[in-house]
């Protein structure tokens, strides 16, 4: 059989964000700014160093950086065979290259590029379908931290509970529970205040203001045959951060567990 990986997958798009090139890199190549917008990330900042995005418990993805240009171009590869369980000699490495490019008026626009080479498979152009998908939101995250808390770090919160049915009538409910409005509207849920930044395809950004600033994304997805999950990750630029975390944690998993789910 023939595993030569010679399907070509790419996915491309560009952000603009404002600040100047370093802050920007401060965002993107630095494990304390990834930290603060994506996934909890660990990297040994320079050519060759180590990387980890956290996933979960006892989930994630290893990689490491092929190219490290500060503050203009950071590239680094991922082993995406085994993160999703397959044989890593079928696929090429999932490389993964950001780009920062200075403009008028305090602004950089930041180009993404993700490509890698596979055998076809039908698993393979799902992952990379699922992967667009999931990983475009992320980026307004990017922008509204620039936005609002430069150079800060953040304390992650995230909770998930899953529910039988699919994403697209669990996300009704969770938009329904909270009173999600329109963008720009103020919101008040499980004792805390923010204003909706972003409602796309069951997901939403919130610019978190009281008790503690930060930003909230609320999110469904498919976990499984007939199940879905939602899940709320939250970043949070306080020193009252972890108290809140330990506080309302537990409070958000009870709102995500007792929602009403109706049938199609």
């Amino acid at each position: 059989m023939n595993t030569t990986p010679g399907v070509p997958y790419r996915l491309e798009f560009s952000v603009e964000v404002p600040g100047t090139p370093e802050q920007v890199w401060q965002a993107i190549a630095t494990a304390r700014g990834m930290s603060a917008w994506f996934l909890p990330t660990e990297m040994e900042e320079h050519e060759g160093g180590s990387l980890h995005f956290a996933m979960g418990p006892e989930m994630g993805s290893d990689g490491h950086v092929t190219a490290w240009e500060p503050p203009r171009r950071i590239t680094y590869e991922e082993d995406w065979a085994a993160l999703m369980g397959m044989d890593p000699d079928a696929l090429s490495p999932l490389t993964s290259e950001f780009i920062v490019e200075a403009q008028s008026g305090g602004t950089c626009v930041v180009r993404v590029t993700s490509s890698g080479f596979g055998t076809g498979a039908d698993w393979e152009s799902e992952f990379w379908e699922d992967m667009g998908t999931s990983w475009l939101p992320f980026f307004d995250n990017l922008r509204l931290y620039l936005s609002h808390f430069p150079g800060q770090v953040a304390t992650q919160m995230e909770v998930s509970v899953s529910h039988p049915g699919d994403p697209e009538a669990l996300w009704l409910a969770v938009h329904d529970a909270l009173g999600l409005g329109g963008e720009g509207e103020t919101i008040h849920m499980s004792g805390t205040t923010g204003t909706v930044e972003r409602v796309g395809e069951r997901q939403a950004l919130v610019r978190l203001t009281a008790p503690v600033p930060g930003m909230l994304n609320v999110f469904t997805h498919a976990d499984g045959e007939g199940t879905a999950a939602a899940g709320v990750r939250a970043y949070l630029f306080s020193a009252d951060a972890a108290a809140y975390v330990q506080r309302e944690e537990p409070a958000w998993k009870a709102f995500l567990s007792g929602l009403a789910v109706h049938a199609g």
